[in-house]
């Protein structure tokens, strides 16, 4: 398939859902318990095509849906593009969705967006389970491969080419392995820029939340939960290393230590089968 067409199915799987200050698209499969699964960056929803369904089979409800200024979300000039500006609006989204109580998915910068909703709304996790991530964000230093796009006008050189062959150089060093077609991967970049050429993916990743009093309040939320935790990782990942990240996701989760799966930085892409089934495992 094209990348055209790889983007339209999986628009037409998903429906508009009407969210103050930026509408965004929906995707729900299964009838289960709502598994809700936040994507970062450079990504949106497409990155959960395939735990979606897996998730519908093993009884449980997948859902995700794209962040501003991400994916088929709106991308307005004037939003808050913080951590807390996208968890608030994320609250906002579960409202129009109706949905009140979920199991939490978190990966990338979704990790510090959900644990500042578990910082805001505890009592509406169900269980959470935390995928290639960070929560020591005052010493959080972006990756190389996405340090460029922090920069204001580097942020724009180094955004032009992510829609040819050099996107896809950079998705298989550090994003996935041999799973998802060479369109799949190319259909991120698209997705990525779409209809601002990618100006408020740039204020999302200016506008990370490196503070000491951010890290301590998730930190608190998560140390104080009362629903089952769990973390799982892509073991080549090359941006967030498995070494390095893992345990300190673990110690603030209060968990012993994580799954290893099989993939990289988007280990979605190749491990959507086993996320699903550990998912279903905590949710149970």
């Amino acid at each position: 398939m094209t990348v055209a067409t790889i983007i339209a199915e999986w628009e037409a799987r998903g429906s508009p859902l009407e969210v103050s200050d930026a509408n965004t698209r929906l995707w729900r499969e299964g009838t289960g318990a709502p598994v809700l699964c936040l994507h970062g960056v450079p990504a949106s929803g497409f990155l959960y095509r395939k735990v979606l369904p897996e998730l519908a089979g093993l009884g449980l409800e997948g859902v995700t849906l794209d962040l501003p200024g991400l994916g088929f979300a709106d991308r307005p000039v004037t939003f808050d593009y913080s951590w807390t500006g996208l968890a608030r609006w994320f609250e906002q989204a579960l409202v129009a969705a109706d949905i009140e109580r979920y199991h939490l998915v978190v990966h990338d910068i979704g990790g510090p967006v959900g644990f500042e909703m578990a910082a805001r709304s505890p009592d509406r996790i169900l269980s959470l389970t935390a995928l290639n991530t960070m929560t020591n964000v005052a010493s959080f230093h972006r990756p190389w491969m996405m340090a460029p796009f922090a920069v204001p006008v580097l942020g724009r050189v180094w955004l032009a080419p992510m829609e040819t062959p050099v996107l896809w150089l950079l998705m298989r060093y550090s994003g996935m392995l041999d799973t998802p077609s060479r369109d799949e991967v190319m259909a991120y970049g698209t997705l990525l820029k779409r209809t601002d050429g990618g100006r408020a993916f740039l204020k999302i990743m200016q506008g990370f939340e490196r503070t000491a009093a951010y890290e301590d309040r998730i930190k608190h939320a998560l140390a104080k939960r009362t629903y089952p935790a769990q973390v799982i990782w892509g073991r080549d990942d090359p941006a967030l290393v498995m070494k390095k990240y893992a345990p300190e996701v673990c110690a603030a989760l209060g968990v012993e230590t994580w799954h290893e799966v099989r993939g990289k930085h988007f280990l979605q892409e190749d491990s959507y089968r086993q996320i699903a089934e550990k998912v279903a495992e905590i949710a149970r």
